[in-house]
């Protein structure tokens, strides 16, 4: 398995105030604007379903314009600033990859979530796949089959595919992403249902936005696997694992128990910052996150 070659302390003689800096950069961000760290989050999972950085290459045939990703990731910035300052602490050694495998874990740790250990040492890749992109990273219409599928196919358990959707616990959604389900679909609270349709009309307002978390949308806690079970997800994906099916009592166990989310959480991030990394020789270092070198 490639994470044998990652290490927790990789950089800890090349470029030993590293963790420190990228913390400070990370809770900077998200102090200015919460909805930061969920996006900061969300970029390391769409990079990851391979960690090796190409999410955030720009180009016509670049993830970037992947469905899952077309004008929904953000965060862009803040790894550059965050880049750059890393360049200028130690030049040429570490990669975009790492950078944002550690953003992610900092910005959970911002808003109240559980720490881990994040194992370093990828490397970036030199190409982008769109058509990757869009065939493996799960649509917010997917059913529970589906989401358990496209989970396993990465090597994860419904149960660790539960643990990570569980970052839906912060961030916010378009419109346009959940406008069925408040319109269409019966398993869902009546009145949460009536309230995001007086933000999110029939037709127009596509890029309204609305908390994936109504209870608590800047914490990260269990309160999202509450609200599943009183019918309060926000998009069809995040009803689906509570909703008569297979996943209802991982739902209920995260939702008596911020612990043991928060333990589960933890592991099937480490394992998720693992999934085929570039190591060794592989890719390069690059200089510009949005541009090999």
């Amino acid at each position: 398995m490639a994470s044998a070659q990652l290490s927790s302390n990789f950089y800890s003689s090349s470029c030993p105030n590293l963790l420190s800096t990228i913390k400070s950069a990370v809770d900077s961000a998200v102090s200015k604007e919460a909805r930061m760290g969920a996006s900061l989050l969300r970029l390391h999972f769409h990079d990851c379903f391979g960690c090796d950085g190409s999410v955030l290459l720009d180009g016509a045939n670049g993830e970037k314009s992947a469905g899952p990703n077309l004008n929904s990731l953000r965060g862009f910035d803040v790894i550059d600033t965050i880049k750059s300052q890393v360049e200028s602490l130690c030049p040429g050694v570490v990669s975009c990859a790492d950078i944002v495998a550690v953003v992610a874990r900092d910005s959970v740790v911002a808003l109240g979530g559980p720490s881990w250990s994040v194992q370093l040492g990828r490397r970036d890749s030199t190409t982008a796949s769109l058509s990757a992109a869009n065939s493996n990273l799960p649509s917010p219409a997917s059913d529970l089959s589906t989401l358990i599928s496209a989970f396993s196919n990465k090597g994860f358990s419904a149960k660790e595919m539960v643990a990570l959707s569980g970052s839906h616990t912060i961030g916010q959604a378009r419109c346009t992403v959940f406008r069925t389900r408040i319109y269409n679909e019966t398993n869902i609270n009546s009145q949460f249902a009536a309230n995001l349709r007086s933000n999110c009309p029939s037709t127009g307002g596509d890029n309204n936005l609305a908390p994936l978390d109504t209870t608590s949308p800047a914490s990260f806690d269990n309160a999202y696997f509450k609200n599943l079970q009183s019918q309060k997800g926000l998009l069809h994906s995040d009803q689906q694992l509570f909703n008569g099916g297979s996943t209802d009592a991982q739902v209920n166990s995260y939702g008596s128990s911020s612990s043991t989310f928060f333990t589960d959480f933890a592991n099937a991030m480490v394992k998720m910052g693992n999934l085929s990394p570039l190591t060794g020789s592989s890719g390069q270092i690059r200089k510009n996150c949005r541009k090999t070198n």
